[in-house]
């Protein structure tokens, strides 16, 4: 059976009461997502949901020439699946392991149950989904009307926020995808941040250096999105006392 307390390395798991925690406990399984994993394809029915611990998934929309790019990314902060509960059983995006490590996994059917009981996860999972919805939105707009540079800067705020630590492990390619940019656009950019001492980056390790500057050179996108997200999921209550 799964420890106890490593549910309380996923935010939205570790925000739950204690006797809801309980329920969901024997249906958790922790799970390995290396990396570039795919949790699943556009159009998949969903069987489960993941909360992430120490990884990062990026939810992604992929064009009919093979052109993709990434509309959200969820951490420890939250969870892959919201289809499954918001009643659509589907979703038209794909959800790919963006960096590597563990979830738990909990069947769909498991969550549903709980989210029908109409107590605190309903809750927790409805505000969870409009601080989604608001990465999603702002996504969008950040793509649309700000420059390479900038949204670098703000895809590298946003995956350190669901981290332990200030080193990320990914490809330019990877970047490059999920951006919906160009390679050289990427290690262009890169190379600005390398040379302020911004980051270090070496073949598929980035080491961010000065975090401070990191937000100064990003646009206003990672803020709005921050502040909604900090405002919405207000996590784990002092009554857990860990």
């Amino acid at each position: 059976m799964l420890e106890s307390h490593i549910p309380h390395q996923n935010h939205l798991l570790a925000a739950l009461p204690v006797e809801v925690q309980q329920r969901l406990l024997p249906h958790l399984e922790r799970v390995s997502l290396p990396l570039g994993k795919v949790l699943y394809e556009s159009g998949d029915a969903l069987c489960h949901v993941y909360f992430p611990i120490d990884s990062i998934v990026s939810l992604t929309y992929v064009m009919e020439n093979g052109a993709s790019a990434e509309i959200s990314m969820v951490g420890n902060e939250g969870l892959v699946g919201v289809a499954l509960f918001m009643g659509g059983e589907s979703t038209p995006s794909r959800a790919v392991v963006q960096c590597g490590g563990h979830a738990l996994r909990l069947p769909g059917q498991r969550l549903k149950d709980e989210f029908n009981r109409h107590g605190e996860l309903l809750v927790l999972m409805l505000r969870y989904t409009q601080a989604l919805i608001t990465q999603m939105a702002q996504t969008a707009v950040c793509n649309r009307h700000h420059s390479i540079d900038k949204r670098l800067c703000r895809w590298l705020l946003l995956s350190l926020d669901r981290m332990s630590s200030n080193h990320l492990t990914m490809t330019q390619e990877l970047i490059a995808s999920m951006l919906g940019v160009r390679r050289e656009g990427v290690t262009d950019a890169a190379g600005k941040l390398q040379k302020l001492g911004v980051i270090e980056y070496s073949r598929g390790h980035i080491t961010v250096l000065n975090r401070h500057r990191l937000e100064q050179l990003s646009c206003e996108c990672y803020a709005v999105v921050k502040k909604e997200t900090d405002r919405l999921q207000p996590y784990v209550p002092p009554h857990h006392g860990d």
